[in-house]
């Protein structure tokens, strides 16, 4: 299949795995670029700087010897309240990372950096505002995140959301984000015009994903009701899945956090404190045998019935696609 995304990056499919917080590891991006789609993963899920420039040295390795079109891409949080932002650019510049996705703040520097080596940026936009000083920096595209998508989720549906863009910002590519898991998915975001789709909560329930199988298992039984949006993880509102535990922390900030969050004294700081104190509680939720389920997940849990590896994911996805243009095909003929 050939589309702008899966020329620009030179990949076989147009599907990039999403980046997870805490959940995306080097053997998920590896097994992504050998499926013959674009893998990524946080620079916040390797915070030491050895064991960051370790992930990428392996990347690179594992993509110049590829004897399928794979490649992979690194998620910075741009804004101020990551203190490792600096850093982390830093060394992939150094490492030469093909693609970049950029959340939460302005992509000026990265943008800035990563063309002075050819490598192509991907800005998470959620509405035409932000999207705007995204197209002005000179990004190379957008990935759309709409209602739906798991983590920090867009109001605005991708019906509406994707042929906006389209109007607004005709010579940048957008990749669709949000509620995809299956091959009727990825061909609908097609329809719209996007040049790709970006898939997270489905890889969650992979076999190389190394979270506990409460989690995992808890995407699998999960439906799209269960998951609720929360801002006691980063202040930003955020989508998990709606436990016991995540109901006993609640899901808004008191009146007091949000006074911090909002003066232009504290609000830095204290971001950064629930940034750090959210991050802490996640870490703790995925691993085995622990109460503390806090787990990021988007409403695709519907349509995730069981745990495979990130091959076979792929896979089946690439023959849904197929088949639903098929089927959409044999449907126009009837018409």
């Amino acid at each position: 299949m050939k589309t702008k995304l899966t020329q620009l990056l030179n990949i076989e499919f147009p599907m990039i795995m999403a980046p997870l917080f805490l959940v995306s590891n080097d053997a998920m991006v590896i097994a992504a670029m050998n499926s013959g789609i674009a893998g990524s993963f946080p620079s916040l899920n390797y915070r030491k700087k050895e064991e960051f420039e370790q992930i990428l040295d392996k990347l690179n390795i594992e993509k110049n010897k590829l004897n399928v079109l794979g490649t992979y891409g690194v998620n910075l949080i741009v804004q101020k309240t990551n203190p490792l932002f600096e850093q982390h650019l830093k060394i992939c510049v150094e490492k030469k990372v093909p693609f970049y996705i950029t959340s939460l703040g302005s992509p000026k520097e990265v943008i800035a950096q990563a063309h002075t080596y050819g490598a192509k940026v991907f800005c998470d936009v959620t509405n035409i505002e932000h999207a705007q000083k995204c197209y002005d920096l000179g990004c190379d595209g957008f990935i759309a995140v709409g209602q739906g998508a798991g983590g920090h989720a867009g109001p605005n549906t991708l019906q509406v959301l994707i042929p906006s863009l389209h109007h607004h910002f005709p010579d940048k590519i957008v990749i669709a984000a949000g509620g995809i898991a299956n091959g009727e998915g990825i061909l609908s975001m097609l329809s719209l015009g996007a040049a790709g789709v970006s898939v997270g909560t489905r890889f969650i329930a992979s076999v190389e994903a190394t979270v506990s199988n409460d989690y995992k298992n808890a995407i699998v039984n999960s439906k799209m009701n269960d998951i609720v949006l929360t801002e006691k993880i980063s202040g930003t509102p955020c989508t998990i899945i709606n436990t016991p535990f995540a109901q006993k922390i609640g899901y808004k900030q008191n009146w007091l956090e949000k006074t911090l969050s909002n003066n232009s004294t504290t609000k830095k700081y204290f971001k950064m404190w629930v940034q750090l104190s959210g991050m802490k509680k996640l870490e703790k939720s995925i691993k085995p045998g622990n109460y503390q389920s806090l787990w990021c997940a988007g409403q695709s849990v519907e349509l995730i019935d069981d745990i495979l590896s990130v091959k076979n994911i792929v896979e089946r996805m690439k023959k849904e696609t197929v088949q639903a243009y098929k089927d959409l095909a044999l449907l126009m003929d009837i018409a």
